[in-house]
């Protein structure tokens, strides 16, 4: 109880800054700000009704068993609170167990077409609308910041921004469902191209980064970047290859390059590749302060290859197979069609992400 109570008490101090920093108008001026802040509210605010919680359990069956001593019959209401308390006891020492700080964060995600061609490339758009339905399923919106097709209605390239609707908890946020979807996600099917009826396997690649709340949280020096601007390019369109909207962004220091077109205006696509590059940012600047997780990045598309796959979608078979976790499933229309969350859940079982120890 005295561990417990000293591990609340500066969350409690922290929740009345908070209260206070939301009742504040000029931090609702940045809504990045207000966003970040809001993120830490309902999580710390999460806890200290946890912990209040707690304590009344706490005080209840104290109070029965001093009362049992002059009254037997309150003795039949102690195995109940006995039992509240330890469920209330078990959710406290869950919440304030560590876990990624980034868990409540939105995504940046990016899927790029593979080994395969056009099917390579069609099999990318798949991918998208299936993490588009689930984040519908879950309540979160998705915008497209860039996408590169191809005549087949195909996705050469595509980054999306993937964001919950308002602050949630940690457990709730789109990168602690997400994180673990970035890798190479291999396809087994009979490709629409294909005259004989032959299974073709083929890849596409997919990259999933917290996105920064707000451009300052990530300083971006404008001597560190080149910008070049090009013509869009793409299947089709009023505004492709007519004007030099598309925006090249070289971040000098990394070398990380950020391309985007998807916008008429050369001013929304360069701050649509900053939004990107932010999210870059902040995944490398994650791997350095974590030595342990200095490759998380690097090794989730390494070479979208098709022997590097995380998972395996076979087409004939209805099936989808995650190659880390060993889950196996013949429910592979449904999963496209965005019932992703078992798939989802035996990523964060199989890295310990939701246990106690290793949040």
């Amino acid at each position: 109880m005295v561990d417990i109570a000293s591990a609340v008490a500066p969350l409690v101090a922290e929740l009345d800054q908070l209260t206070a920093q939301m009742a504040d108008p000029a931090l609702h001026s940045s809504s990045g700000r207000a966003r970040a802040v809001g993120r830490r509210y309902a999580q710390v605010s999460q806890i200290v009704n946890a912990y209040k919680a707690f304590s009344a359990a706490s005080g209840d069956l104290s109070a029965a068993q001093e009362l049992a001593d002059a009254d037997p019959s309150f003795r039949d209401e102690i195995p109940a609170l006995e039992a509240a308390k330890e469920a209330a006891e078990e959710q406290l020492t869950e919440l304030l167990a560590p876990r990624d700080p980034d868990d409540a964060r939105d995504v940046i995600m990016e899927i790029k077409a593979g080994a395969g061609g056009e099917e390579s490339a069609l099999f990318a758009g798949d991918l998208f609308r299936m993490y588009q339905r689930y984040a519908e399923r879950q309540g979160w919106t998705v915008e497209v910041l860039d996408s590169n097709g191809t005549e087949l209605g195909g996705v050469k390239d595509m980054s999306l921004a993937i964001k919950s609707r308002g602050a949630v908890q940690p457990q709730d946020g789109v990168w602690a469902h997400l994180k673990y979807e970035g890798g190479v996600h291999r396809v087994q099917r009979v490709p629409v191209t294909e005259s004989q009826g032959r299974v073709h396997t083929s890849a596409a690649g997919v990259l999933v980064m917290p996105e920064a709340d707000d451009p300052t949280e990530v300083e971006i020096d404008p001597a560190d970047i080149r910008v070049d601007v090009f013509r869009s390019s793409g299947p089709g369109g009023q505004s492709v290859n007519t004007t030099d909207s598309a925006v090249r962004i070289t971040h000098l220091p990394t070398g990380v390059v950020v391309s985007c077109q998807n916008e008429k205006s050369q001013l929304q696509n360069k701050e649509q590749a900053l939004r990107i590059l932010r999210a870059r940012l902040l995944a490398i600047r994650a791997e350095e302060a974590a030595a342990e997780a200095a490759e998380s990045r690097r090794s989730q598309v390494r070479t979208i290859d098709r022997s590097e796959r995380i998972r395996t979608y076979n087409f004939p078979e209805n099936r989808i197979a995650d190659h880390r976790t060993g889950f196996k499933a013949y429910n592979l229309d449904q999963v496209l069609d965005g019932d992703l969350g078992p798939v989802i859940e035996s990523a964060k079982w199989s890295t310990g992400t939701d246990s106690v120890a290793h949040r």
